[in-house]
Formats: C-alpha cells, structure tokens, sequence
C-alpha cells in the first residue's frame, strides 16, 4: 500500500505540523510499521488520551477518503518517504509527515532553489529590486520560492511567469483556498509555467494566522539560500531569514533604500548580523558554482538514494532505543512487526554485519584518543549521517556541547559535516 496513506494517517492522529510524529518516529523505521505498532492494543508508548482517542477513531478509510477528495480537486499528497518529497525538507528539524501539492512538484528536485521574501505593502524600490532579480535568476534556471502573499511574494512568482519558469508557491492554508483573493487569478499561469502551490494542511484548511509560522520552516528550507527585500523588525520576513540561517542557509539582504525608514529596520538587523548585502542576481549565481557547498547538495539529491529522517535503515537490532520525553522507552522482546516477515536466518546475518562494521570503526581509532561522548557520536554515524539536533536529541547534550565535540571529531578527520546541520563519518 501507498506509503503515503500511514504518514497521512500519523499526521491526523497527532496533528499537521506536530513534534510528536518525529517523536513517535524515533522508534521505528516506517510509517507503515508506526502505524501497525500504535493500533495495535498493547502499544507501550506515553500517548495522551487525546491521541489514543484518535487511534481508535481514525481509520485508514478515512484517510483514503481525503487522499481520494483531494485528488478530485487536482491536489496531491506527498509523504516523507516518497520519491517525489522535496529533499530539502528531510534534514530539517520537524519536517512535514505529507504535503499536498497542485502542480509539478517536480521542479524542486535537484534545482537551484531561491527563497524570496518581503513585506506585503513593500515601497517600489524593494518591488523593482525583487522583480529584476527575481526574473534573471529565473531565466537562468533558478526557481524561485515564496509565500503566495501579496506584495514582494506575488511580485517574487510573477518574476518568473514573466520569463516562462516555474515557481513554488508555500501556502499557509490548503492548496485550494482562495487566498488571498487579489492573487487568486494567477494561479492557473503558475501551473502552466510547470510551478506548484505546495501546503502541509489538507484542502479547505482557512489560513489562520498560527499556520505561517508552521508554513515558515517550509519557506525557509525549499530554498538554498533566502533574500529579503524589504522588512521591518517584527516582520515574518525575518522569522524566515533566522530559520533559513538555522537551517544552514546563507540569507541575503537588499541594502534599505532609507537607513531613517522603519520599513527597512529588519534588513538593518540582518545586515548587522551578518546577512549577505544583495546588489544583483550574480551574487546569488556565485554561491552556485561547481564545487560549491549549494551544488554538491543539489548534486547528492539527483543520486543519493532516499533515507528515512536522515538516517539509513538500520537492523531491528540496532534500532535505537531513546528515551524521548513524554514517550516511554520501548520494552525488551518487542513483538514481531505486521508490515514485514525477517526470516531468523536474515536477521542473525544483519546483526553479524552490523557488529562488523561497529568493530572495524573503532578499530581504526587509537585507544584512548576519544572521550566517551565522541565515542556514542561516532557509534551513532556508523552507516547512516544524522542531523545535529537528532545527535542533540539521542545523546542528551547541550548543543554548546556538542558542537565542541563534533569540532573535535572533525579536526581529527573522523567526523565530516555536510549541507544542512547534517554529519556523518568521514
């Protein structure tokens, strides 16, 4: 069955958006086996009455359901594990389980990606500069991000139309609501272009103003690197430059046409911090280039094999046993899983191979060079690379912590780091 149908399904049962399915997810390797687990009746995770509610409540025909009601309206569901997930989103902290799209999702797949943001009522300086710049990275095969609002977002989107490239639109209410209204129209010419509207809320979902800062941490990370044109210094412009920033992207900012203008105080703010000043297209198209930390990602997408939240298979042996808060630890002699049949021979050969591999790396590290806490990061690489706040996570360290650890590690050419907080074993 459709993978997809069990991420909808864990989505529905602790909601859009929620920690808790990463959470959950911490104990299994598939959302086919997370579902056979949490229904059945002697399910050993912490659940709140309100999920074990949902449990019991929400079938699978439901799901299927909303899967089928979409597809009538044009809009498609996308879950994690899926082929055509943006690879983007995998390495990010709470990515979204399913996203509904209407258009070719396809045009995020191994492209280069520019977020674009700004202010709704922006001055025609800050329109002109988006508009420009927008539409010279189009024609040069950029595709451009934004958030589908009303000012630099439209004008961001419609840069692209212009020259007959596709763009993203990141929604925050379903893909099929009209809003807002004013943009409405240019919907049809986006899907033309080969663009897609993209949302982690199922269709009908209103656009209450809790869903942007959700909808945000998508923005922010389907681009490889952010802009912003015009924001004041309580903007969500700015929320989305510090996740990109957080997300390991470099965020660009266009120098304020009036430094006295509290219409530009955010791009000062980011300019004070350390965003990259913005004078034209070529700026972003340098950070680009053959070698690049950008293309080697864009690279690793096109031919790197899909992984489950950034981590490779691993044995039923070797599945990590967290003691995530609010969730119980797993019990020892966990029963059989429904979704897939190991013959005890397989699993007697995974394990023998999975103890090789832990014995060879070590092996090669002289005896004392490590302190203990090195030794669990370099136990949790072996085979597969993780994001930073999942090391965080397993280990129990503070993130000051860590990253002195990870420093060391990398310094002694044990541990590498890679595009977006992620590490593996060198």
């Amino acid at each position: 069955m459709n993978e997809t149908v069990y991420w909808l399904w864990l989505s529905m049962v602790f909601g859009t958006g929620s920690r808790r399915i990463w959470e959950a997810m911490c104990f299994f390797e598939t959302a086919t086996e997370a579902y056979c687990e949490l229904s059945a009746e002697n399910c050993r995770l912490n659940l709140t009455q309100e999920e074990i509610a949902n449990i019991r409540s929400i079938t699978l025909d439901q799901v299927r359901s909303l899967m089928e009601e979409s597809e009538k309206k044009g809009v498609k569901a996308v879950g994690y594990s899926s082929e055509e997930y943006p690879h983007q989103l995998r390495h990010i902290v709470n990515p979204p389980a399913v996203l509904y799209y209407k258009g070719d999702i396809s045009c995020l797949k191994g492209t280069r990606t520019v977020t674009s943001v700004g202010a709704r009522y922006a001055s025609d300086y800050s329109l002109r500069a988006a508009e420009e710049i927008c539409s010279e990275l189009a024609r040069n095969g950029y595709v451009i991000v934004s958030g589908f609002a009303l000012g630099i977002d439209i004008a961001s989107h419609l840069a692209a139309v212009s020259v007959n490239r596709p763009t993203a639109c990141v929604m925050g209410c379903g893909v099929d609501v009209d809003y807002p209204k004013d943009n409405f129209r240019f919907r049809d010419m986006i899907i033309e272009n080969g663009g897609v509207f993209i949302s982690e809320f199922p269709i009908g979902t209103p656009p209450h103003s809790s869903n942007f800062p959700k909808r945000n941490r998508i923005l922010s990370a389907l681009g490889r690197v952010s802009v912003v044109f015009e924001a004041t210094d309580h903007s969500g412009s700015l929320i989305t430059a510090n996740l990109s920033a957080e997300q390991g992207r470099e965020v660009f900012c266009l120098p304020p046409a009036d430094i006295f203008s509290s219409a530009y105080s955010g791009n000062i703010l980011l300019l004070r911090d350390g965003a990259t000043p913005l004078y034209s297209a070529e700026d972003i198209m340098e950070r680009f280039l053959i070698g690049g930390v950008n293309e080697q990602e864009i690279r690793e997408e096109m031919y790197t094999g899909i992984d489950t939240f950034g981590v490779e298979p691993t044995s039923s042996a070797d599945k990590p046993k967290l003691d995530i808060t609010r969730l119980a630890r797993p019990k020892k002699g966990r029963r059989k899983k429904k979704a897939e049949k190991i013959t005890e021979h397989n699993e007697v050969v995974e394990e023998k191979e999975t103890e090789q591999n832990k014995a060879d790396i070590i092996g090669s590290i002289p005896e004392g060079t490590l302190t203990d806490v090195q030794e669990s990061i370099v136990k949790l690489l072996e085979g597969c690379s993780l994001h930073a706040d999942v090391i965080m996570t397993k280990l129990e360290i503070e993130p000051a912590s860590l990253m002195v650890e990870l420093t060391e590690l990398e310094m002694l050419g044990i541990v590498k780091a890679l595009p977006g907080k992620m590490y593996s074993l060198c």
